[in-house]
């Protein structure tokens, strides 16, 4: 840095450019003048320089030991002291004596408010043995059979997850959901920790990674199964199963069927990326981390055999009209970028960047329905994952040229987002149509946000003002505001003026399709058939299940609040991750930032070490 002279005009004094000697004698020429003309002054000029003239008339002075003084300078100083203490003292003291009163918080945000009810969500849809503090009073111990036939499984397949309103427990949207949670938590920790809700997510999430860990032999190098589901339905049934029958959780005797993936790439690859994701929020637990990764790379090992590269669902009554995987090379580039966060292993992203990846995954053809992040489709997460590498580490050769493709597609995502540039049907409330029209879209939207509000906090903490969308230049402000526009919609700001978020605000669904919440605790059982009377009651359900966001309005704005149709009324589990996490990167909790490094702890160095400094020189 070089001084500056900001105001223009040279940087000496008064122009001056003399030399250090002649100014020292121009000083001291000055004072032999200034003394010279003082010899000759009169009396009275004298007193202009000295001060007052001293009278002839004597003074009395008081005697301090090393001060001396007159009794009229003690006097002012006594009673200057005794003013002083008057008027600035005594009035310090008096405030310092009173109760303090400490001043109150500022009042959380709607989101803060929001978020706190989203969590507990989780906390209904737990399936075993719940703990004491669970806090759903209306909820109890279930599923505590599931499993029981499995010989390679010790205590069976207890604990996880409800998927919906049904007590199916789908292992393929559960790890996605898992997955999301753990992004907000590495992101977003310090918010977490603001609102008090830092442990509470972190259990949400132990509880599933738990029950993940069992689904396949998480303390081998390879394995040859996952099972991919406990519980099932077919269409049209009228056997007992978790669709036919209308049953609380912990009421359930019919058949709980567990289903066995021998292949599954997508169905790994997710669940890889949902325990790697898990481990970097668990690094303070140094051995359940270590379990976390080694699950996580014993499901991708499993996921990259070339022999078992059939979807988990494929010819499956029981998944594929529920929860249909259309590809996983958008789980390859996901499993690997999590992985590389993870281990800091560079095959991982090597594998991430490899070409092969998004032309499988036809991650750069700038499909509109590939810009929608789902439980189906990973491809907007993963790529914007990756892109937070080049944006804050920029590791350069080789990898350069695929994360620089991976943030303009993020980019080009961010701008199909925009209304301005007609990728998507919005409605005339202002909701977008990210899944064109369909049911239960409320699901993508809440996603969606999180994406866009996650890039413009990657943008904010480099200071980068936008991007570009075309030769269009958009401010991060106008993705944020898309962000938040979708996210008050869903909180009641709609045609509707209903909150989609139950248990928030004062209008909100009541009769949510729940098997549990529209059960009564009544100390009574009811069968698989006899729970249908609550099926199909007009009257709101007994218990709200506070913190559900449901399927949502159709096209037209419009919203049934009816039990018995599910695209309006039913909540998801990947749809309420999407929420949470949506809802703790718009939060002022905490502040407007990201955990920058936390991600990167286990990467390495991406360019070579600078070499050791040289020997002592010895003569």
């Amino acid at each position: 840095m070089h001084s500056a002279n900001h105001w223009g005009g040279s940087l000496e004094i008064n122009g001056d450019s003399g030399t250090d000697d002649e100014r020292s004698r121009n000083m001291e020429w000055e004072r032999q003048q200034h003394l010279h003309q003082h010899r000759h002054l009169d009396e009275t000029q004298q007193s202009w320089l000295l001060g007052p003239h001293q009278g002839n008339g004597k003074k009395k002075y008081v005697d301090l030991g090393c001060i001396m003084c007159s009794h009229k300078a003690l006097k002012y100083t006594i009673w200057s002291l005794v003013i002083s203490f008057f008027v600035i003292a005594l009035p310090i003291i008096i405030v310092k004596s009173l109760p303090q009163h400490k001043s109150h918080p500022s009042p959380p945000d709607n989101y803060t408010l929001a978020l706190h009810k989203a969590l507990l969500f989780f906390n209904a849809q737990k399936s075993g043995k719940l703990p004491k503090s669970n806090g759903i009073a209306w909820r109890g111990n279930s599923g505590l059979e599931d499993g029981k036939d499995l010989t390679d499984v010790k205590g069976g397949l207890v604990g996880g997850y409800y998927d919906a309103g049904d007590n199916i427990k789908f292992h393929f949207p559960m790890a996605y959901a898992m997955t999301m949670l753990s992004w907000s938590v590495i992101e977003y920790r310090h918010k977490y920790e603001a609102i008090d809700e830092y442990n509470h997510v972190r259990d949400l999430i132990k509880w599933g990674t738990d029950y993940l860990l069992l689904t396949f032999n998480s303390s081998a190098s390879h394995i040859d199964k996952i099972y991919s589901q406990v519980g099932a339905s077919v269409a049209n049934s009228s056997k007992p199963d978790d669709h036919y029958c209308w049953m609380k959780p912990e009421d359930m005797d019919y058949d709980r069927p567990v289903q066995t993936a021998n292949s599954g790439p997508d169905l790994a690859g997710e669940m890889a990326a949902a325990l790697a994701a898990a481990s970097i929020v668990f690094q303070d637990n140094t051995a359940y981390s270590k379990k976390l990764i080694k699950g996580a790379e014993t499901l991708f090992t499993f996921a990259r055999d070339f022999g078992k590269r059939t979807p988990y669902c494929r010819g499956n009554p029981y998944i594929e009209p529920f929860y249909n995987s259309t590809g996983y090379f958008d789980e390859y580039m996901w499993g690997a970028a999590w992985l590389f966060y993870a281990t800091g292993n560079k095959s991982y992203i090597s594998l991430a960047t490899n070409p092969g990846l998004p032309k499988n995954s036809k991650a750069f053809y700038m499909i509109p329905d590939l810009s929608v992040p789902s439980w189906d489709n990973k491809l907007p997460a993963a790529m914007l994952l990756l892109t937070r590498l080049r944006i804050f580490l920029s590791p350069g050769y080789p990898y350069e040229d695929m994360l620089k493709s991976y943030h303009n597609v993020t980019g080009l995502t961010m701008c199909s987002y925009l209304q301005q540039f007609h990728v998507f049907n919005w409605t005339k409330g202002g909701l977008i149509q990210l899944n064109h029209g369909k049911p239960q879209s409320l699901q993508y939207v809440a996603n969606a946000a999180f994406l866009a509000s996650l890039f413009v906090d990657y943008m904010n903490a480099t200071s980068i003002p936008g991007w570009y969308c075309g030769p269009n230049f958009i401010r991060a402000e106008t993705l944020r505001s898309f962000a938040t526009s979708q996210i008050n919609y869903i909180l009641g700001k709609n045609p509707m003026k209903m909150s989609y978020l139950v248990g928030y605000g004062t209008k909100f669904p009541k009769h949510v399709h729940h098997r549990g919440a529209s059960i009564p605790n009544d100390n009574k059982k009811y069968s698989c058939t006899g729970g249908w009377k609550w099926r199909d009651s007009r009257n709101p359900n007994p218990h709200n299940i506070t913190g559900a966001m449901v399927g949502g309005p159709i096209r037209t704005d419009n919203f049934q609040d009816i039990r018995t149709n599910y695209n309006y009324t039913e909540p998801t589990l990947a749809g309420n991750a999407g929420l949470v996490a949506a809802l703790v990167s718009l939060t002022g909790s905490g502040g407007m930032s990201i955990d920058k490094n936390t991600i990167f702890s286990a990467v390495p160095p991406f360019y070579p070490p600078s070499p050791p400094p040289p020997a002592p020189w010895k003569p």
